[in-house]
């Protein structure tokens, strides 16, 4: 494997879609943006969908990721909270397509345990927990952005394990 890759998460949701770029340097996970897109709530969803996609690819443009790390869906109680939510998991998969980028996604489960350790911690753990990962200074990310960059770095974490698998195998057989 070469050098880290550039892996942008994202948080969909119709009203605040978050998102985080990180990479690795030195060895440790680096953020390099994040932030949150808030279509304006008086928009009908196709606008509010509109909005989504285009920030979401002037930030794919900008950052050249090598992968999009996004959540997988889950079924919730609410039916229309479920629909709404696919539509904008939909439209990200899409911004991510038009670049011709790798997707991945990951349960929320392995994205806790990933990130805190335990598959079941509420956000607050998750939104404290990215922000010593990656060495934030400052106040916290918000919420969708914390969850976005939580998605990066469970893809990363595999990375570095799937590098680590790599490197032992290949000294093992030149034993």
């Amino acid at each position: 494997m070469g050098p880290a890759p550039v892996v942008i998460g994202v948080d969909p949701g119709t009203q605040h879609t978050g998102y985080g770029i990180i990479t690795e340097q030195e060895g440790q996970p680096v953020a390099l943006e994040w932030g949150v897109i808030s279509p304006r709530p008086s928009l009908a969803l196709p606008d509010k969908l509109q909005t989504i996609y285009t920030a979401l690819h002037a930030c794919l443009e900008t950052h050249h990721p090598d992968t999009f790390a996004v959540e997988e869906l889950f079924f919730a109680k609410n039916v229309r909270s479920a629909v709404t939510l696919a539509h904008a998991r939909g439209v990200a998969l899409l911004a991510a397509a038009a670049v011709g980028l790798q997707v991945v996604a990951y349960s929320p489960l392995e994205i806790k345990q990933s990130v805190v350790g335990y598959g079941r911690a509420d956000k607050r753990q998750v939104q404290a927990m990215v922000q010593v990962l990656l060495n934030l200074r400052g106040p916290k990310p918000a919420e969708d952005a914390a969850d976005a960059l939580a998605v990066a770095l469970c893809h990363l974490h595999g990375w570095r394990l799937r590098l680590a698998f790599d490197r032992s195998r290949a000294s093992h057989r030149r034993s």
